[in-house]
């Protein structure tokens, strides 16, 4: 099995096309023609994520964090993206990474959100005109449905914080509306707020909102940040599960290191 075999099936699920002008996805380091020695997949790939992809005989890292996304100047040891990149080439491991195409599907990063708040007739929030993926389904930003019975809020951010493991939820006041039509972004998704609201959600969860951001609910809906890391924290494992059934015998293989950068003192 080559890397490029590998990376070729990803690009069919999740194209390079797909992604924002801002990002930085596909192969970032290796040659496509390597014979794949093992996939080790991980949200992010940090120095720990790459020492176990040695540990365990794996020559090709897919992450959903891009580790390159701005430009490197320096290859020294004063950074850790320089230092895990370096290390990355001297012990000959390949990174590739599949971000903001594969949040851009509809079957992608939203959906393992979705699921589990068991969300009915799933959409895309704003599509991107003239795109579609292999299936012919709309792609682009977020991800709005439908809970099978209408909540109050209370009742469902304890919800939230049930189906997603979470320690604490940042949110705006309540509306003391029923909640019926949720919107959701994984990762930063203040840019949709204003998306959400068109599309009457009672309620949109995202990640990194700022200050002024909750502002902008403006008593319409209810705005929920559950973190980052954690409205992703599925991710590597939707990656597997593609892998898997496109090379069942291959070793594909989900990294044990949790990459949550944040600590909350409780």
């Amino acid at each position: 099995m080559q890397i490029g075999q590998i990376t070729t099936a990803l690009e069919t699920w999740a194209p390079l096309s797909l992604q924002e002008e801002y990002d930085n996805c596909g192969l970032l380091v290796g040659h496509p023609d390597t014979n794949c020695t093992g996939v080790l997949c991980s949200l992010d790939l940090t120095e720990a994520v790459l020492d176990e992809a040695i540990e365990k005989g794996c020559n090709l890292i897919v992450s959903h964090h891009p580790i390159i996304f701005k430009g490197i100047k320096q290859f020294d040891e004063t950074h850790y993206v320089a230092r895990t990149v370096r290390k990355a080439i001297q012990q000959n491991i390949a990174i590739y990474a599949l971000h903001t195409n594969l949040d851009n599907l509809i079957d992608g990063v939203n959906k393992t959100l979705a699921d589990r708040l068991h969300l009915e007739n799933k959409r895309i929030l704003t599509p991107k005109p003239g795109f579609k993926d292999q299936n012919g389904q709309e792609i682009g930003s977020g991800l709005i449905g439908e809970l099978p019975l209408e909540t109050d809020e209370t009742a469902f951010i304890k919800w939230i914080k049930e189906k997603f493991n979470l320690s604490l939820i940042k949110h705006t006041a309540f509306t003391g509306k029923q909640l019926k039509t949720i919107a959701l972004c994984g990762g930063a998704g203040s840019f949709l707020i204003q998306d959400a609201k068109a599309q009457k959600a009672d309620c949109y969860i995202t990640s990194d909102l700022k200050y002024h951001d909750y502002f902008e609910a403006d008593g319409k809906l209810l705005l929920v940040d559950i973190g980052h890391w954690e409205s992703e924290q599925w991710v590597s494992e939707l990656i597997i599960a593609y892998l898997t059934t496109k090379f069942p015998t291959f070793a594909v293989l989900q990294s044990l290191v949790c990459t949550q950068p944040i600590t909350y003192f409780k």
